[in-house]
């Protein structure tokens, strides 16, 4: 049994599919169950694969094969029916072939600002680089991306040399992973706290102590929304 978004989905990724032969990005198919973000549509891509409705593709962006519909009917599994977001679905052999359009990646840029300290605050650097990050990782909003340099949250899986990915936002609630600017001039990733107006940015190292501030002293200038790490 499928719940309702399950099966709106569905339908809509195989009605596109026999329309253009091209599966339906991200954005085209959270516009069309009206929800506010895509890592909705990625639950429940991935409770219709749990169920064998589609397939996912490894090693091929967002590549879908959709194996049956919700009414039970089967659809032929063949290299042919094979659709990825990324490619088309080649014509049918009766039909002449003919190049159908690619769809758009999953993928975005942002800016990527130099490197931020997760030990001691360092300056943050403004720069003119990008980072290709799935489009999946990120929420609504605008989002920059920061490298990481130092140790004091290896607790929270935050590594030296990975990429912050950051929401910008001068709010956070206690107990979020922020940018905070220190003084107006240094930088620093910290899991932060306001106590009796004063403000504390908490390391996830036990090697480290917690930095406390004064009113004024700190500006939230990001949230943490996910992370990157490369493996080279």
């Amino acid at each position: 049994m499928l719940t309702t978004k399950q099966h709106e989905l569905l339908c809509f990724v195989d009605e596109r599919l026999k329309e253009t032969g091209v599966s339906p990005s991200f954005e085209e198919m959270k516009e069309a169950l009206g929800l506010k973000s895509k890592s909705g549509i990625h639950r429940l891509i991935s409770a219709l694969e749990e169920r064998d409705f589609i397939r996912r593709l490894p090693n091929r962006a967002r590549a879908l094969e959709v194996l049956k519909l919700p009414e039970g009917g089967i659809v032929a599994s063949a290299p042919s029916t094979v659709v990825s977001m990324a490619e088309a679905r080649p014509a049918p052999a009766a039909a002449p072939t003919r190049e159908l359009p690619i769809a758009a990646n999953d993928i975005i840029e942002i800016p990527l600002h130099g490197r931020i300290a997760a030990g001691v605050p360092i300056e943050a650097l403004e720069g003119q680089s990008s980072l290709s990050v799935p489009a999946a990782l990120l929420g609504s909003g605008e989002h920059y991306a920061l490298e990481v340099s130092g140790d004091s949250m290896i607790d929270a899986g935050i590594l030296d040399g990975d990429y912050a990915l950051i929401q910008r936002t001068e709010t956070a609630r206690n107990g979020e992973i922020v940018v905070a600017l220190v003084h107006e001039e240094e930088a620093t990733l910290k899991y932060v706290f306001k106590e009796d107006g004063n403000v504390r940015l908490d390391p996830a190292n036990s090697a480290y102590e917690p930095q406390l501030y004064g009113p004024g002293e700190v500006r939230i200038q990001g949230k943490m929304a996910g992370l990157l790490r490369r493996y080279n």
